[in-house]
């Protein structure tokens, strides 16, 4: 049997033709409608929630101030006697019960939590070597994570003054608001444009910086920076220069002085923060 042969194809074959149906069209133009109803809908959260419209929950917390401060003072009772640490206590609740809010009675008065004693004024907290995990970390950094306790504790103090134990208040007529933390006291005080880490930082204390914006001070010795006593003002910066000194890679590097060599390079990181609301100086 003989087969006819197909018809020879064109040399100039038609252009090709879509497909009729408006299915695609439509898919594309829903799409786009979708898209576009996203946009819309991430536009106007954004202006509901976003910072400086009154949205609570993005609202920066603004403590009470009551107490007005709290003393914070780690022991270490392993390597000191109680009669001494007992002596600590006592002159740094001595000295919170002078100050503060005023009340026809001033007295302290011990909580079940045996570290904390509410006075009148001031608060104290007395917490203990040991009471903390330093995942591995010298137990130095007890006051780190102390200081960091202390702002949960008392959400809403104004300020945190840390102190060593191997440190008397003197003089307990003075006050943490009116001899430290008072803007003209503070500017009088000030070391500024002065090296971080003497003689020769390349970071050194700003000039500009004014007494209302502080929010961190501590002394200094002859070796520099000197964590043993210090004050910090309550508030979001607070917690975050705390949190970042006891970061990780600062607890593990190994420091010769532990947290005080990593204050130096946690100021050196923070740099940056200390301008405006947030800020630093060291004090003379």
């Amino acid at each position: 049997m003989h087969f006819a042969y197909p018809p020879r194809k064109s040399s100039t074959p038609p252009r090709f033709v879509p497909r009729s149906t408006q299915w695609p069209n439509l898919r594309r133009r829903r799409l786009k409608v979708i898209a576009l109803a996203g946009l819309v809908f991430i536009a106007f959260v954004y202006f509901v929630v976003r910072p400086g419209r009154g949205h609570a929950a993005l609202k920066e917390y603004v403590p009470s101030g009551n107490p007005p401060a709290v003393l914070v003072t780690v022991l270490d009772e392993s390597h000191y006697n109680r009669e001494y640490l007992e002596e600590i206590k006592e002159n740094r609740i001595q000295y919170a019960a002078k100050h503060g809010m005023q009340a026809p009675t001033i007295c302290a008065i011990a909580t079940p939590t045996a570290n904390l004693f509410w006075t009148a004024g001031y608060q104290t907290f007395f917490p203990k070597i040991g009471e903390y995990d330093l995942k591995g970390a010298p137990f130095t950094w007890t006051k780190v994570v102390a200081m960091r306790d202390t702002l949960t504790k008392f959400p809403d103090c104004t300020y945190v003054w840390f102190l060593e134990q191997d440190s008397f208040i003197m003089n307990p007529k003075l006050t943490i608001e009116e001899h430290v933390m008072k803007p003209a006291r503070l500017e009088s005080l000030m070391i500024k444009d002065q090296p971080i880490v003497p003689p020769d930082s390349i970071i050194k204390t700003f000039t500009h910086l004014k007494g209302q914006d502080v929010d961190f001070v501590l002394t200094q010795d002859h070796d520099g920076l000197s964590p043993g006593s210090f004050v910090i003002r309550n508030g979001e910066w607070a917690r975050f220069f705390l949190e970042t000194w006891f970061d990780p890679i600062y607890r593990t590097y190994n420091f010769q002085k532990a947290e005080a060599h990593a204050l130096v390079s946690d100021t050196h990181n923070t740099e940056w923060l200390l301008s405006g609301r947030s800020g630093a100086n060291k004090i003379n």
